[in-house]
């Protein structure tokens, strides 16, 4: 893929600006990611099964850059072209479909990353560092999507939150209310696949230790400490969650609802009072999101999947606690 050659201005500025190539990785960054969900199974692992289709995918992706390059030829802008590809030779922008590939580029991103994070110190560039530091964290995260060893995977989600949540302590929210969001909209994700792939690792042992398990509840109330900071940045000065949701913000608020009440129900005990009150916190969350959507029917597309797993579990779950009640009624 290259960049359109018509553009004469903003390529010479990008042919030496502190962090161009790294720029470029980042435009495939996203590329690589919106193709992400074809590939994935239900913890985001490499479906094996698609290979073949990718690679054809591949093919043709290449036959359409060197029909643009015999096009900038034709029309004279072919040693324009050839010069922003001196530089674009170290990015490939081919869907990579093992985790030896994708490292190769991880590691080629991280480099144009420390470059950036030289020249965007956070004195200064504020804004700029934080972009840089949440593009090095999404690079770990695509990482993350080609590792098949789960335990190395979480390794990678740690590294996230580890350069992430200092960020959250050095700026002020008043100020930084989007950016604080979008950070904390972040961790809590990080948080949340962690959780996942315990779960999954827990899953395949014969008899889970209590080590895990504490693992496990302690990433779940990670993810809930910031899923919920990122919920209560919404409310307003008086503390009131707002009766209609901005647009702006209306996914992401609709997908922290759902993925709280998931993770309360996702929560570990051998108390089964604690266990009830976590259920009906869960069925709350799953209850505010079929009821918003009850009375914004704009609200639906935006969040479809996950407002049919709610009212699922909004039908599913009384009946669960009814039952756990009647249990505890019975010891």
């Amino acid at each position: 893929m290259l960049l359109p050659c018509h553009n004469f201005t903003s390529i010479s500025y990008a042919l030496w600006r502190p962090g161009t190539v790294y720029q470029l990785l980042m435009s495939f960054l996203v590329k690589l990611e919106r193709t992400q969900p074809q590939k994935t199974d239900n913890i985001g692992e490499l479906d094996l099964d698609k290979q073949s289709e990718l690679r054809a995918l591949r093919k043709k992706e290449l036959d359409e850059e060197e029909n643009v390059r015999k096009k900038a030829v034709q029309f004279g802008t072919g040693e324009l072209c050839d010069a922003i590809s001196a530089v674009e030779e170290k990015v490939s922008y081919l869907r990579p479909l093992d985790f030896e590939e994708a490292r190769e580029l991880f590691l080629l991103g991280q480099h144009y990353v420390f470059e950036a994070k030289e020249f965007f110190q956070i004195d200064g560039y504020v804004t700029d560092h934080i972009e840089v530091v949440q593009d090095h964290s999404a690079l770990f995260k695509v990482l993350a999507f080609f590792e098949t060893d789960m335990e190395r995977r979480c390794k990678m989600h740690k590294r996230r939150i580890a350069m992430l949540e200092p960020l959250i302590v050095d700026l002020n929210p008043q100020y930084y209310l989007l950016v604080n969001r979008q950070i904390q909209f972040e961790i809590a994700h990080a948080y949340y696949d962690m959780m996942d792939l315990k779960v999954a690792i827990a899953d395949k042992l014969r008899d889970p230790d209590s080590h895990i398990v504490k693992k496990i509840n302690n990433l779940n109330k990670s993810a809930l400490k910031y899923y919920q900071l990122f919920l209560d940045s919404l409310r307003d000065p008086n503390k009131v969650f707002p009766e209609h949701i901005g647009e702006d913000v209306l996914r992401p608020a609709m997908l922290a609802k759902f993925r709280v009440a998931r993770l309360y129900g996702k929560i570990i005990t051998s108390d089964p009072k604690k266990e009830l009150e976590n259920l009906a916190t869960s069925l709350e969350h799953y209850k505010f999101i079929v009821d918003y959507c009850e009375k914004h029917p704009e609200a639906v597309q935006e969040i479809e999947i996950e407002l049919e797993l709610s009212k699922e579990m909004v039908s599913l779950l009384p009946t669960k606690m009814e039952r756990l009640r009647t249990k505890m009624a019975l010891t």
